[in-house]
C-alpha cells in the first residue's frame, strides 16, 4: 500500500496536476474576486470564507479526471484488479494521494489567501479547520466520480457534472463553519455535520467506487 501511495504521489507531480494547478487556481480566484465585487473591506470580510471554500472545491475538480484515467490507459488498473490488495484499499490510497497533492496544499495556503480577502482574525482557525475536515471528503467523492467515468473518453465535463451535486453538502457545512467562526457565532452543529459527512464518505464511498470499477472494467 505504501509503494502504491508513493507511486501515485510521484505520478501526480510528474503529470503536472494537483499541487501547483490547484494552488494556482485558488490564487487566481482569490485575486479576481476583489475586482469583480469591489474593494469594500466589509463586503470582502463577509464573503471571504465562502469564496475560499468554493475556490478550494473547484480546485479539487481540476485533477480528478487524471485520478484513474492514466492507470486505465497504461493497463495498470487492470493489473490492480487482479492484485491481492483489495480494490477498496486501492481506491482509498488513490483518494489519499489526491488529498495529499491537492487538498492539503489548499488547506495550508488558505490562511495566506484569507489575508487578501480581509478575512476576520477569528475566522482563520475555523477556515483551516473546516478545510482540513472537509477536503478529504472531496477527494473520496471525486474518486467515486473518476471511477464512474474511467472508461469514458474526454469524460472531464461529465465527471464534474456527476461530482458537483455530491459536493454540495460538504460545501454548505464547510463554508458555514468558516463563516460562523469568523463572525464569532456558535458553530457546533455545522461542524458536527461536516465531520459526519466526511467520516461517512470515507467509510462507505470506497466500496461504491470499487464496485463501479469492477462493473466498468469487466
Amino acid at each position: 500500500m505504501i509503494a502504491l501511495l508513493i507511486r501515485d504521489l510521484r505520478l501526480a507531480f510528474r503529470a503536472g496536476g494537483g499541487f501547483g494547478l490547484g494552488l494556482a487556481f485558488l490564487l487566481i480566484v482569490t485575486v479576481l474576486v476583489p475586482f469583480s465585487v469591489g474593494p469594500q473591506s466589509t463586503l470582502l470580510s463577509t464573503i471571504a470564507a465562502g469564496i475560499l471554500w468554493l475556490g478550494a472545491l473547484l480546485a479539487c475538480l481540476l485533477s480528478l479526471d487524471r485520478l484513474l484515467a492514466l492507470d486505465h490507459e497504461d493497463g495498470t488498473l487492470d493489473l490492480l484488479l487482479t492484485a491481492p490488495l483489495p480494490l477498496e484499499a486501492v481506491v482509498s490510497i488513490k483518494a489519499l494521494a489526491h488529498w495529499l497533492t491537492t487538498g492539503l496544499p489548499l488547506v495550508l495556503a488558505a490562511p495566506l489567501l484569507g489575508i487578501l480577502l480581509n478575512l476576520p482574525g477569528p475566522g482563520f482557525l475555523w477556515l483551516v479547520s473546516s478545510l482540513a475536515i472537509g477536503t478529504p471528503a472531496l477527494s473520496v467523492i471525486g474518486t467515486f466520480g473518476a471511477a464512474l467515468t474511467v472508461g469514458v473518453k474526454r469524460g472531464g465535463l461529465l465527471l464534474s457534472l456527476l461530482v458537483l451535486p455530491l459536493y454540495v453538502p460538504t460545501l454548505i457545512f464547510g463554508a458555514e463553519v468558516a463563516r460562523r467562526g469568523a463572525a464569532g457565532l456558535a458553530l457546533e452543529t455545522p461542524l458536527l455535520m461536516l465531520a459526519g459527512i466526511t467520516f461517512a464518505t470515507i467509510a462507505l464511498m470506497p466500496f461504491a467506487s470499487a464496485a463501479v470499477l469492477r462493473m466498468g472494467l469487466r
